[in-house]
């Protein structure tokens, strides 16, 4: 199969993988950098799904008999430049697990609209098993935003605002 939907989608998987091994090396300085222990042990439970979504995207891309390509996913490396730079901002501050969250949280709807992209991609050219894949890991991605507006709405935002009240 060589048409143009294909050579997008391979384009995009790869772009999704990238990102993926992006945030193998950023999760863990997050992990580290967040102030409350339920924030660092989710980063580091999604660090755990991300390494799976990167086995997961390669034998997507096996079972399309797909060859490597080398993409760098520029999306990522600015949503994880610009966390980086609120982390270190907030060092210290009462809102560092609230910045830190928002941009968790960044990274997360960037995942969700590319994975919910490849899933109709491969609806449409009836790639079912590479769908059931990639629809496994659209669901963990939107589990993990629910999981970190938990953690905002329960501790982070209050403590961050309670904070500027004293």
């Amino acid at each position: 199969m060589n048409n143009e939907l294909h050579e997008l989608f391979l384009d995009e998987l790869a772009d999704l993988l990238n990102a993926e091994l992006q945030l193998t090396h950023a999760l863990p300085k997050m992990a580290k950098a967040a102030q409350s222990r339920d924030l660092a042990e989710t980063i580091l439970s999604h660090l755990a799904e991300t390494e799976q979504h990167v086995v997961r995207l390669q034998r997507v891309l096996s079972s399309l008999g797909a060859p490597p390509r080398n993409r760098t996913c520029k999306a990522m490396e600015g949503l994880l430049s610009e966390g980086a730079g609120q982390a270190k901002e907030r060092r210290g501050s009462t809102a560092l697990d609230a910045a830190l969250i928002a941009a968790a949280q960044k990274v997360e709807h960037y995942e969700i609209a590319a994975y919910g992209t490849v899933c109709a991609w491969a609806r449409q050219m009836a790639h079912t098993e590479e769908e059931a894949m990639l629809l496994e890991t659209l669901h963990e991605e939107k589990a993990a935003d629910e999981k970190l507006t938990g953690i905002a709405e329960s501790t982070a935002n209050l403590h961050a605002e309670q904070a500027g009240d004293r």
